[in-house]
């Protein structure tokens, strides 16, 4: 419970501070991040048919 309240603690001082960035940059950080995970799932699902 208290890992799903940190979460949306983050969520919401994460989405604070997108308001306050200029649109290119959201976008540039959206990107990355949705990069990022994109790497982490792939990794993940190598991980398990292994």
């Amino acid at each position: 419970m208290i890992v799903l309240v940190a979460a949306l603690l983050l969520m919401g001082v994460m989405l604070g501070a997108v308001v306050q960035l200029p649109t290119p940059v959201s976008l540039v950080a959206a990107a990355v991040i949705g990069c990022w995970l994109l790497v982490f799932a792939v990794r993940e699902r190598r991980g398990h048919r292994n």
